[in-house]
């Protein structure tokens, strides 16, 4: 069980993606971490530890950005070492940072696929990051040189195809913006939020709605079983 949080804001979310950890924080204690979009930048921290000592106000004062992801962890797959921490980050296609809550059940056959196949090293021994790849490489695929959101969209369902388990997801997409998915049977949580502001309409994505309660934002609904959702705030390079 891991904290994920996203957040498509008006003005830097860093502060915003900290609190909701904060309150996520139940849900993993062993790292934490958070990544923000500021135009054409991936701003990345993370480390083991509690959200309070993870972050200190250097770490929080370079995660620039209106756009942003954030997760905290509890160990399942993988080691308990900080390199699996969460975001993860991987550069291509166009710049994929991603969190992740869940368990992927077939991940020893999707890691031989992704080197014999997509031609993609794993570094770790965690599933969310075979999870990313696999994402990637189905965004990749599409060829085109900026994303759109429909080019997301296929590359959910082709991932909804070869991973099996439960999940949530959060990601950051260079170019695009904030999106979220969930398993196609829906075992693992993830709620929508929406926030009007002075500056217009602001989003959260999040594991529990306590972490948009704290910040303000009403509960819209559930993301469905399968659903893949791209913000309608567009971030742009």
């Amino acid at each position: 069980m891991c904290g994920i949080l996203g957040i498509v804001g008006r003005s830097d979310v860093g502060a915003a993606l900290y609190d909701g950890l904060t309150v996520l924080q139940h849900r993993g204690q062993d790292a934490a971490g958070i990544a923000t979009i500021d135009g054409s930048r991936v701003h990345l921290h993370k480390a083991n530890g509690l959200v309070k000592d993870v972050f200190n106000t250097e770490h929080m004062a370079r995660l620039r950005g209106r756009i942003g992801i954030g997760h905290c962890r509890y160990p399942t797959a993988g080691s308990e070492g900080a390199d699996e921490a969460q975001p993860f980050w991987v550069n291509s296609p166009f710049g994929i940072a991603l969190g992740h809550n869940g368990n992927l059940i077939n991940t020893t056959s999707l890691r031989k696929e992704l080197f014999e196949q997509d031609r993609r090293h794993i570094n770790t021994g965690s599933d969310s990051e075979v999870l990313l790849n696999v994402f990637a490489h189905e965004l990749q695929t599409t060829g085109n040189l900026r994303p759109t959101a429909d080019d997301v969209l296929r590359a959910v369902s082709a991932v909804h195809a070869r991973c099996i388990g439960g999940y949530a997801v959060v990601t950051l997409v260079l170019g695009l913006g904030l999106v979220a998915f969930r398993d196609v049977h829906g075992i693992r949580p993830l709620v929508l939020g929406k926030r009007d502001s002075a500056d217009g309409v602001e989003w959260a994505i999040a594991s529990e709605s306590v972490a948009l309660d704290l910040l303000g934002f009403k509960r819209e609904r559930d993301i469905r079983p399968g659903e893949g959702w791209s913000s309608p705030n567009r971030v742009s390079w």
